[in-house]
């Protein structure tokens, strides 16, 4: 009679852990064409995966520990469903980390999303409807990774429990080098306030050897030269630090959500990274350059299934080595339809426009983030198609 209630109890105490505990598979698939008019001097059509939002699945999980608190992780894998290839060469390129969630806030370790992109990328178009998965709607090059295309490793974040509508969050990536604790370090933190229909956040990264630490963060990137490709900036890569301060606010007005955001990306102390053959003058090095963006953008919920976007960004960047330097303008254009709550398609319209010298001291041409630029000062870009999220 014991052994019988043993069991049962036992049984009934593995169903209620079970019950507390959850995995989830999530992800989204989403294919369609990409139209360049300048890829190198070269119309370009082709099939492009991942449009509007980059294709991926994952696990997330969580276990209920008692008192409010929760173990959490997230695994979560990017792929290109054209082929079927990894991103970046990583099994969980977009996310992996595991953490505890309280009532006193979440605390996550690993490869992660850093608090400045969490925290300012709502306010972008880019990071929102205008080609977010291809890149084209980002600012210039993605230099200020408001768009969270770039992710930390070995990383610590921790997001404040949200207090009257205010949050803050800070993230900080160990660079693990023996003998200097600072090099490729990065730290980022923010502040954000919602109520309503009104939103604000501001944010701030700091990144040491950026070549490296920020943008040479995946098995494919190099480690003796430069993993910045845009001309917009590639010829900062030598720089000792990155610096990124900006701010965002939105506006929801019944359908119609207006928005902006600004910021400043700062490359200090430049020549003091080793990147390859650097091209950059010895008149140069220890010194700075800044990039100054803002954008304007607004969204119209025609109806229920229909919603418009229209988005301004405008560059200007600091002189270079006795050169004017760069401005690059910008427009998105979008239209999404949603034929399920699932499934929707998608249309937008990206034109870029460029004027003065840009990073690697030539006259600018209008690059559109992670296309091939163009040969001249203009370049649009189209891309249309169907995601699927599960």
């Amino acid at each position: 009679m014991h052994k019988h209630l043993f069991a049962a109890a036992f049984c009934c105490l593995a169903a209620s852990a079970h019950a507390q505990s959850s995995v989830t598979l999530y992800g989204i698939i989403d294919m369609g064409f990409r139209y360049n008019t300048n890829a190198g001097g070269k119309q370009q059509y082709a099939v492009g995966g991942g449009n509007e939002s980059a294709s991926r699945f994952g696990l997330q999980g969580s276990e209920d520990l008692g008192g409010g608190y929760r173990a959490i992780f997230t695994l979560e894998n990017g792929f290109y469903p054209a082929n079927g290839t990894l991103q970046a060469g990583l099994i969980f390129g977009r996310q992996a980390y595991v953490g505890l969630d309280s009532p006193y806030g979440t605390l996550t370790i690993g490869r992660q999303y850093l608090t400045l992109s969490t925290y300012l990328g709502p306010f972008e178009s880019g990071s929102d409807w205008a080609a977010r998965g291809a890149g084209y709607g980002y600012h210039p090059g993605g230099l200020d990774d408001v768009d969270g295309t770039e992710r930390a490793n070995n990383a610590i974040k921790y997001v404040s429990p949200r207090y009257h509508g205010l949050q803050v969050g800070v993230t900080y990536s160990l660079g693990g080098v023996a003998g200097n604790f600072t090099q490729n370090q990065i730290y980022s933190f923010g502040i954000d306030y919602g109520i309503g229909p009104f939103k604000v956040a501001a944010a701030y990264l700091s990144a040491k050897n950026p070549n490296y630490s920020l943008w040479g963060n995946n098995a494919t990137s190099s480690a003796a030269g430069s993993n910045i490709t845009s001309p917009v900036f590639s010829g900062y890569a030598s720089a000792g630090s990155q610096k990124t301060a900006g701010i965002g606010l939105s506006y929801a007005l019944g359908p119609v959500t207006l928005g902006g955001i600004y910021t400043n990306t700062r490359f200090d102390d430049l020549g003091a990274t080793p990147v390859g053959a650097s091209t950059l003058p010895a008149s140069e090095r220890g010194k700075s350059v800044s990039f100054n963006t803002g954008e304007v953008n607004l969204k119209y919920r025609v109806t229920p299934a229909l919603q418009l976007g229209l988005a301004y960004i405008y560059t200007r960047v600091s002189s270079f080595a006795g050169q004017s330097g760069a401005s690059y303008q910008q427009w998105n254009a979008g239209a999404s339809y949603t034929l399920s709550r699932r499934t929707d398609l998608y249309l937008t319209l990206l034109h870029e426009s460029a004027g003065g010298f840009d990073s690697t001291r030539r006259r600018a041409v209008a690059a559109l983030t992670s296309a091939i630029p163009s040969m001249s000062d203009v370049q649009t870009a189209i891309t249309f198609g169907l995601r699927h999220q599960f």
